[in-house]
């Protein structure tokens, strides 16, 4: 390693700042400068007799409808808006030459990417008829590199883009999180989202590029960095990392090392010289309250100093972990404010209606009082992370469940949450990962030695893959390896939930005894370790303002506005009461379908004045 100069105008200029992105890149910590987003008109056709690929649809979807890409055809933004079972569903569009120019694609670019943010449940793709890969997982993204493909035909000519999409609705081993296997939406259970619901994208890339990269926040004066690289890294390569902080104008200094010295992946060790003795390091800091991003611009350049490729990402500096029975954020006790989000969205379901509402989610949540948000069984668009990074939201990671036991299950659930924590990583707003809720898909685990030991391998796994957050073991109850304790509890009265969870004593009750649930709170043996105590789910007090539809449910219910706001004082004077717990977690933030039990309204509106909720919830 050597510390060397600033990098050059040219380097920086090459990409966007990307603390200060718009939010519509689909990846917003590896940053180009020229991409083309492929939403928009493609056409589309159900194929419930599985019949496509014998036909030959992989060539051009025939008889076709037009469907809104990313939206999913169950979806009104979609223009199909068909929510009936239709397990195999087929897209594809045409890929003109400007695009490619528009995705950077020229000789100092010369290798296509065709990306997709999330199909559900399993894709396979092909460009001209020929086959380009598959994909399986409904949450996390893929990549093909099809340069070869594009070059079979001449310069000019349009490419024919088709995907085959597969997500069996009566597949309970599929992890669905809260997509409703029966055909009419049922409990707490919503509408299916099939198929392409987040970005496809193109980009061009140079021949040696920089493929994916991690930071994790070594200490409060460094980083660590873990960089991939795509392609073979020449003899003599370096990669060059130019830290800044855009809020003052500050440069961090330039840091320079051999990128051959482990391939196809750099780990090394990011410092930041200014923070070394310690007496300024909180101006760095990322928080809630201060939520300070680093920029970073990585270039890659051969033994002659010439440039190979170049990208913009950030980091937030920060630490989480647990002591003392607390929750700490940078090293101190953080009480957790946190709120349930579904993240669906009546006109486009589990996809955003637009870029921009990921920025409106986040702003909503932090202007009704709360610093954290629970992500309820999805693993969300990296660009609603963008926004909690950079205005300042804590975010729990949680992997959608699948709903049967068995060695498939267990396969796919495993593979899914690897490349979801794969991929979400450098975000300094996710503090906690939660592979499980409420035993779902492990529902014998109070008696089943083999469920028992799935549910601590995958705590473990998490671990592993990522040692610098907080993991919970089983949200709500029957947990074992855990961090954090969790306990979910829909008493309607504050004063009984304030004597539930006062002090010490109540807190001996509360994980000795059956959780509010009727379920153990420990199983496999497992007994309190000190860990921090949090109520991860709370309230559900259902109300719909004058003038909207009253079908629906919650947990407890409220006769109008002003009855509403004093069940929710009551039950967060409860909770403010406590002693002993470290967090919690109100259900919900929106009504969602038949559950009528949110903040507000599905649309996103307030049910009463934002300040009224807010006061409720911060108890100021």
């Amino acid at each position: 390693m050597s510390i060397v100069a600033p990098a050059s105008s040219t380097d920086v200029a090459a990409v966007p700042l990307a603390s200060r992105q718009d939010g519509r890149y689909p990846r917003p910590q590896v940053i180009r400068r020229d991409w083309i987003d492929l939403s928009g008109p493609w056409s589309f056709r159900h194929d419930d007799d599985d019949a496509g690929t014998d036909a030959g649809w992989a060539a051009g979807v025939p008889s076709p409808r037009t469907i809104t890409v990313p939206f999913p055809p169950e979806s009104a933004a979609s223009g199909i808006g068909d929510p009936e079972f239709h397990p195999v569903v087929w897209y594809s569009r045409t890929i003109g030459h400007d695009e490619l120019v528009q995705a950077g694609h020229g000789a100092d670019r010369p290798r296509v990417l065709l990306h997709f943010g999330a199909v559900d449940h399993r894709a396979r793709v092909w460009i001209d008829g020929r086959f380009v890969g598959e994909h399986e997982g409904g949450h996390t993204p893929f990549t093909f590199d099809v340069t070869a493909l594009l070059a079979e035909t001449p310069d000019g000519a349009d490419h024919v883009l088709v995907v085959r999409a597969e997500d069996d609705p009566d597949d309970v081993t599929q992890p669905r999180g809260k997509q409703d296997w029966h055909e009419e939406a049922h409990a707490i259970w919503y509408r299916r989202t099939t198929g392409i619901w987040q970005p496809v994208w193109l980009e061009a890339v140079p021949t040696t590029a920089i493929d994916a990269l991690r930071w994790t926040p070594a200490s409060p004066a460094s980083t660590a960095l873990s960089v991939r690289f795509r392609g073979r890294v020449p003899a003599g390569a370096r990669l060059r990392v130019a830290l800044r902080f855009d809020e003052r104008d500050e440069d961090l200094g330039t840091t320079e090392w051999d990128a051959t010295a482990s391939r196809p992946t750099l780990e090394v060790t990011v410092p930041v010289a200014r923070q070394r003795n310690g007496q300024a390091e909180d101006e760095l800091t990322w928080s809630p309250e201060t939520p300070r991003l680093l920029d970073a611009v990585l270039t890659l350049v051969d033994a002659s100093g010439a440039v190979l490729d170049v990208v913009a990402s950030y980091l937030g500096m920060r630490s989480v972990g647990v002591g003392g029975g607390r929750f700490l954020l940078n090293r101190q006790p953080y009480p957790v404010r946190s709120v349930l989000d579904q993240a669906f969205w009546p006109e486009s379901h589990l996809a955003a209606p637009h870029p921009l509402a990921h920025r409106q989610e986040v702003e909503l949540i932090k202007a009704l009082g709360f610093n954290a948000a629970r992500m309820h069984q999805k693993i969300e668009d990296p660009r609603f992370l963008y926004w909690a990074d950079r205005l300042g939201l804590m975010v729990w990671g949680e992997a959608p469940a699948a709903y049967e036991f068995s060695p498939t299950a267990v396969r796919r659930l495993t593979a899914e949450w690897t490349a979801a924590v794969e991929r979400d990583a450098s975000h300094p707003s996710i503090v906690t990962w939660v592979p499980f809720n409420e035993s779902w898909g492990i529902q014998h685990v109070v008696s089943d030695p083999a469920q028992q030991a799935y549910a601590r391998a995958l705590v473990d796994l998490t671990r592993a893959l990522d040692p610098s957050r907080p993991v919970i073991g089983n949200d709500g109850w029957e947990q074992q390896d855990t961090d954090v304790v969790t306990i979910h509890d829909y008493e309607g009265d504050g004063a009984v939930l304030a004597d539930t969870y006062r002090d010490d004593a109540a807190r001996t009750r509360a994980l000795e005894g059956l959780a509010p649930s009727g379920h153990p709170q420990f199983v496999g043996g497992a007994v309190d370790r000190g860990q921090p105590v949090m109520l991860t789910e709370f309230g559900g007090v259902r109300y719909q303002a004058a003038g909207r539809r009253t079908e629906g449910w919650g947990y407890t219910a409220a006769v109008d506005g002003d009855d509403w706001v004093a069940r929710i004082t009551a039950l967060y004077d409860g909770v403010r009461a406590s002693t002993f717990l470290a967090g919690s977690c109100w259900t919900q933030l929106t009504d969602t379908m038949q559950e009528t039990n949110g903040l507000l309204h599905a649309d996103r509106t307030p049910k009463v004045p934002i300040e009224q909720i807010r006061r409720a919830v911060t108890g100021s």
